[in-house]
């Protein structure tokens, strides 16, 4: 319990998707200019990385690592199908994202339109990307920490995504220079936290 806890506090603080890593910036720039339209894309950030890193654990463990498919017998004890890693970590990602679309274009139409082209573009996410290659580099011993570091890592992301955008909403009323508005002060303001976030480094449970 101590050590699913240890991974669920890194990956949102310490081991911060934006952060840490610089991970999934184009959204995180281009959405966080409402907060509600950042609460809605973090929401489907933090379903699709619980759904992927997941699935893609297993499918790493029992098929794509070398010996993985000794299950269907000997004679595949040495296949080795770790070439196809980014390829099929792509494309259940892709499904989950096409997943997530389809959801909150039924339920909440308003924030599929808000979102606009953004929320398919999950799929290219370098973050949610970077979640599954992390799991698969740290090489967690079974799926319930790899859902953890998933569910983390999305809930880190939702609270950069949130922050920025509320301090976006803020800076609007303030009197930023002419060539800092926008993205300048945005890029700043990131640093700023990113900063902020090196404090939680020390952390140890």
């Amino acid at each position: 319990m101590e050590n699913l806890l240890n991974i669920f506090i890194k990956s949102i603080f310490v081991d911060n998707m934006v952060f840490a890593f610089f991970l999934g910036m184009c959204s995180y720039l281009a959405v966080s200019k409402t907060v509600k339209t950042s609460v809605g894309l973090g929401i489907a950030v933090i379903f699709v990385l619980v759904i992927t890193v997941p699935v893609n654990f297993l499918i790493e463990k029992y098929i794509l690592r070398k010996g993985a498919l000794i299950w269907l017998g000997e004679s595949f004890a040495d296949v080795d199908l770790s070439f196809l890693t980014f390829m099929i970590f792509i494309a259940v990602i892709a499904a989950m994202v096409q997943l997530v679309e389809m959801i909150v274009e039924k339920f909440s139409p308003a924030l599929y339109n808000s979102l606009g082209i953004f929320l398919p573009l999950i799929a290219v996410n370098c973050a949610i990307l970077g979640a599954s290659l992390f799991m698969q580099e740290r090489e967690f011993l079974n799926i319930t920490e790899a859902l953890v570091f998933g569910a983390g890592s999305g809930i880190g992301w939702f609270l950069a995504i949130v922050g920025i955008a509320a301090i976006r909403e803020k800076i609007r009323y303030s009197n930023v220079p002419a060539p800092l508005r926008g993205l300048g002060i945005t890029f700043i303001i990131t640093g700023l936290m990113a900063i902020a976030f090196m404090g939680f480094m020390g952390i140890k449970l």
